[in-house]
């Protein structure tokens, strides 16, 4: 389980995101992805807690709050899509239609 924290400033560290987190609980661990390209932080990152009910009261307190001049969004992250193959399907896409995007 983790936490999506977005609208993040371009400043933050994990130390600085973890040590907010903390005031709920347990934190594990703390991502802040980064540009492939430029490695400037991305804007978003995601936080593990030690259990659900750490991560449902950082989620409650979080949403919606300003910090570090932004609203920070703040919720369940959801699983990540597999961008990368085409579900078998020899590479190319072909037969529309079939993939449902949400």
């Amino acid at each position: 389980m983790s936490i999506y924290v977005g609208n993040l400033s371009y400043e933050v560290t994990q130390d600085t995101l973890s040590a907010v987190f903390a005031e709920y609980g347990t934190v594990r661990r703390v991502q802040l992805p980064t540009d492939r390209e430029t490695g400037q932080l991305r804007g978003f990152g995601f936080v593990e807690m030690g259990t659900e009910a750490e991560e449902a009261a950082a989620i409650e307190a979080l949403d919606g709050a300003e910090w570090m001049g932004r609203d920070l969004k703040v919720n369940k992250a959801k699983p990540r899509e597999d961008r990368g193959s085409s579900g078998g399907r020899g590479g190319y896409g072909g037969g529309g239609g079939s993939r449902n995007r949400y």
